[in-house]
């Protein structure tokens, strides 16, 4: 979808309507817009000296990863976990389309708050009485929200049977409140006193407390059940809405009363259907309101504050209202605030028959992560997520390629359609599912006419999640994965996706271990931003300071924790670079003409060299526990450390008068000269996956044009170099 919003950003800017355009032409410019992205990231990588088989890249729009990303859907269609359903999701009115959690960032938003009432209408109770021994039918339960704009879907309200509520008479109010003297209100008592200052009721009298479960079977008026509302209730109660109960109501905020509104809202749209209330069409894809709602048709939901609040006031039902600053979601693509939408789409269930979630969680606790942390990160996630949404309403990526039956509103499972589908695309590409008739896909068995032919396109992250199958399998690779590795935002991304769907489809993770690192932020620990000026370009400091000093930079730090990257510390990095690359030549120049008649056994090595040999034994050491556990923090620190200190300062400092004055064939050169040679073979191959510029340089020098260090081993250190009482 980002590669979609680029390319309508172009029609957007001629005034142009991208839907008016055919389907197959957007996708080729999609299609292109990706290549062209795909060659500069590659360059840029080749630039930052990453190594790969860059002929043979793997991508999700290539025609075979078009089709085995179809197959797995497949596999989740054939095996029932794939359904379609009406829930809410988070949907972008500006896209229109759902979107991922991960596809959502986090702002801040000023919105209007405001405190509802909802009168009492036909009060029941089943003990003797009524609560507190006096009716009901003058009281209003008040609500707060900061969506006003869902007030027109509201079909219920919800209160915690175990939370205490005080039904209130309101004695004195300011000046500026919308209160009125007499009324009677029920709020959560433990949030009375805070309600009770923000409306400016100054003083109330209390007629007592009770429990909420004795609102059971109570109902209230819609607060604009003059004007049609609540929608879609044709019954005898067509004016009300019924009181139900929910765990999630809380008293951290509000009144302790919330307002339910089943299309626009997770524990809305549950507790309502629990309760067997239906989801009203309120809110078209665009945000803006159905032609069928009253008051408000046509009008845009991130417009509709004043509007509500006006009918609610004429209504006689708005208490109060404010600005109200908080954290809001949006999209990280267009950068517009989200909604919640209750809408079709295609979902994997997370607890069906197949225990996706079960799987999956015991699959977290076999993963081996670094940092350890991540492991409680992604399983919090994984326990308490949503079945998952994997519809979106777009045009560019991998369709959901299966087709629906128009009697029973089943979908087609089919092994052999669902082969004949990949096989296609495997030829041809997804567009071939626009571009050929729904009959080709079906054969024999079945007629066109009786099916719908599904359109959507699959998430993003499904795509990505289901790279184990068209880069692992797909080219003979081992599975699982030894590792992924990305952002620690990837917890809710690719690394989730990941999981689900390789667990989903093949009942095991992608990979043996996860490593997360964190975020880049400037020399103060700010994020970088180009109107702050503190942002750092690697092609900037590729220019100014090389490849090999910005990977430097990389290895030298903590990468579980965010990174502070700028000018001084580029600096003291360049600083540390310029003592490796002293070393290394020194060593190659201390090394001219030597050959392997010149070694000396290591049985006959003096004790400062024995020495050196127990200290490479150690930074060995360091270096295997790096590589069996994917943590590399402090190995490159130790190996500068090992240069300046152990070389620099002190072995090359004794022996540089052997090496100058003693005769060529005297054991202690000899000596010096075969532990220079050792040392030159461990440094250069290990500062390879650092510094692969400045190695090759190094290794290249000394072997020539034909030899590299990037096709070596680790050199294999022998335990007899261990020598801990030299080493005191």
């Amino acid at each position: 979808m980002p590669i979609e919003w680029k390319v309508e950003e172009k029609y957007r800017a001629k005034k142009l309507d991208k839907d008016e355009v055919p389907v197959l032409e957007f996708r080729r410019e999609c299609r292109e817009y990706a290549q062209h992205w795909l060659d500069v990231q590659a360059e840029e990588f080749k630039r930052l000296g990453v190594a790969g088989d860059w002929a043979h890249r793997y991508a999700t729009m290539d025609f075979e990863s078009e089709a085995l990303i179809a197959g797995e859907i497949g596999k989740f269609l054939l095996n029932g976990s794939l359904y379609r359903g009406l829930r809410p999701v988070m949907w972008s009115p500006v896209e229109k389309t759902a979107l991922a959690e991960a596809e959502v960032e986090y702002h801040d938003k000023k919105d209007t708050a405001i405190y509802v009432r909802f009168k009492v209408s036909n009060p029941v109770y089943s003990g003797p009485g009524y609560p507190l021994d006096r009716p009901w039918n003058n009281a209003s339960f008040v609500i707060w929200t900061t969506t006003p704009w869902t007030i027109p879907g509201n079909q219920a309200l919800a209160c915690n049977p175990e939370i205490e509520y005080s039904l209130i008479s309101v004695a004195e109010i300011s000046a500026v409140s919308s209160a009125i003297v007499g009324e009677e209100l029920v709020i959560a008592t433990e949030l009375l006193d805070a309600f009770c200052s923000t409306v400016g009721i100054t003083n109330y009298h209390s007629y007592g407390q009770v429990m909420g479960e004795v609102f059971n079977g109570f109902h209230c008026l819609h607060p604009l059940h003059k004007s049609g509302y609540p929608l879609g209730k044709p019954d005898a109660n067509a004016n009300e809405v019924k009181v139900l109960f929910g765990d999630f109501v809380t008293t951290d905020v509000g009144t302790g009363i919330v307002h339910m509104a089943p299309g626009h809202g997770e524990d809305d749209f549950f507790l309502c259907r629990a309760n067997g209330i239906a989801v009203p069409d309120t809110v078209q894809g665009d945000g803006t309101y159905y032609p069928s709602v009253p008051l408000f048709a046509g009008l845009h939901v991130y417009k509709a504050a004043d509007p509500v609040c006006a009918a609610l006031i004429e209504a006689g039902a708005l208490l109060h209202r404010a600005d109200f600053m908080h954290s809001y979601p949006h999209s990280w693509r267009s950068k517009a605030p989200l909604i919640y939408r209750a809408t079709p789409n295609w979902f994997i269930r997370m607890d069906g028959p197949e225990t996706i979630r079960e799987h999956a969680l015991a699959a977290i606790d076999a993963t081996h992560f670094v940092p350890e942390i991540g492991r409680n990160r992604i399983r919090s996630m994984v326990e308490s997520r949503p079945d998952w949404c994997i519809s979106r309403q777009r045009a560019w990526g991998v369709p959901i390629a299966i087709f629906v039956d128009k009697h029973t509103h089943e979908p087609l499972r089919d092994a052999e359609v669902m082969a004949r589908i990949v096989e296609i695309f495997k030829t041809e590409g997804a567009d071939a599912w626009y571009a050929r008739p729904a009959q080709d896909f079906l054969g024999d068995k079945y007629k066109a006419d009786d099916y719908e032919q599904i359109m959507d396109v699959v998430d993003v992250w499904f795509e990505s999640g289901s790279t184990h199958a068209f880069v692992l399998k797909a080219r003979g690779l081992p599975v699982p994965a030894d590792v992924y590795l990305e952002g620690s935002d990837q917890h809710r991304g690719w690394f989730q996706a990941s999981l689900l769907e390789s667990v989903g489809s093949q009942g095991f993770a992608p990979f043996k271990a996860i490593v997360t690192d964190g975020f880049v932020l400037d020399e103060q620990g700010r994020k970088m931003s180009k109107s702050m000026g503190n942002v750092t370009a690697p092609q900037e400091v590729n220019d100014k300071y090389g490849a090999d000093i910005l990977r430097l930079w990389v290895m030298n730090s903590d990468t579980s924790e965010d990174l502070r990257i700028g000018p001084e510390i580029l600096k003291q990095q360049a600083e540390l670079y310029r003592r490796l690359r002293n070393t290394l030549r020194w060593i190659l120049g201390s090394l001219d003409g030597f050959t392997e008649a010149e070694k000396l056994p290591e049985a006959e090595f003096p004790e400062l060299e024995t020495l050196m040999l127990h200290r490479l034994w150690e930074l060995n050491a360091l270096v295997q526990k790096s590589i069996a556990s994917h943590d590399w923090t402090g190995v490159y620190p130790a190996i500068h450390h090992f240069c300046s200190t152990d070389l620099s300062a002190f072995y090359f400092d004794i022996r540089k008068d052997s090496l100058y004055c003693d005769r060529a064939d005297s054991k202690k050169r000899r000596a010096c000269r075969t532990v220079l040679d050792i040392l030159h073979r461990c440094l250069t191959a290990w500062l390879a996956p650092a510094l692969p510029f400045t190695a090759e340089e190094s290794w290249v020098t000394r072997f020539g044009n034909d030899a590299s260090v990037h096709l070596t081993l680790f050199p294999e250190i022998p335990a007899t170099w261990q020598d801990e009482a030299l080493a005191v």
